[in-house]
């Protein structure tokens, strides 16, 4: 499926942006060979997540959910479905607008994630608290629409309500991990993700990607800001 045109003109790069030509190529060696790795290691827990899902709920197993990737482009973004099949987005959608509005943290604290959604089953639950619903983006890694590391990658609706300065987190290719991910999780607000982000982008290596990944692993084992 070919991808759709940005949702914006390219952003000049951010203020102390560090450019390289060897690092894009190499982190992208690094995301293949690990995300297929990971693929295969991960078959059989991944089989147990999709036959949890399917006893409890029935198809489909997976949540297939657009979003917004590098430069604005639209992708399919895959995930173990953890809500009830056909889930009225309209609740999320709602609370996302408070969060980047600011006004989520008076609803009751500053959670990326909606707490106590009615729409997540029980097995959902299950897989969210441990990440595992976050598995099938190893195959969105392989395909070149993820990185390992990068920024979270955002809901066109959520985009919509992005300023100038937020699209720079649209400068660098989405990732199943990142920075705001192990600094703060979900427990942040809109603007400090943001500036987490931007943070990345401005300084990302290889050595600052292999850092965040070695600080995900107790991160997820942890728990921590998970809902």
């Amino acid at each position: 499926m070919q991808l759709a045109q940005p949702l914006y003109q390219p952003a000049a790069p951010l203020a102390g942006e560090q450019g390289s030509v060897v690092y894009p190529a190499v982190k992208r060696l690094i995301d293949l060979g690990a995300a297929l790795l990971l693929l295969t290691c991960l078959l059989p827990v991944m089989a147990l997540c999709a036959l949890a899902v399917l006893l409890e709920t029935g198809f489909p197993i997976f949540f297939r959910q657009v979003r917004v990737g590098e430069g604005g482009r639209h992708f399919t973004m895959l995930k173990f479905r953890s809500m009830v099949a056909d889930a009225d987005p309209r609740l999320h959608q709602q609370y996302v607008t408070a969060f980047i509005e600011g006004t989520a943290a008076k609803a009751g604290g500053e959670v990326y994630k909606l707490v106590g959604d009615p729409r997540v089953t029980r097995v959902g639950r299950f897989l969210r608290r441990t990440s595992l619903d976050e598995l099938p983006q190893l195959w969105n890694v392989v395909k070149g629409e993820m990185s390992l590391v990068g920024p979270r990658p955002p809901i066109p609706y959520e985009v919509e309500q992005y300023r100038p300065a937020d699209l720079g987190r649209l400068r660098a290719k989405p990732g199943i991990t990142g920075l705001w991910q192990v600094s703060g999780r979900s427990r942040t607000t809109f603007a400090e993700m943001v500036e987490m982000d931007l943070r990345y982008i401005r300084t990302r290596s290889l050595a600052l990607d292999l850092s965040i990944l070695l600080m995900t692993v107790p991160v997820v084992f942890a728990r921590a800001g998970a809902h």
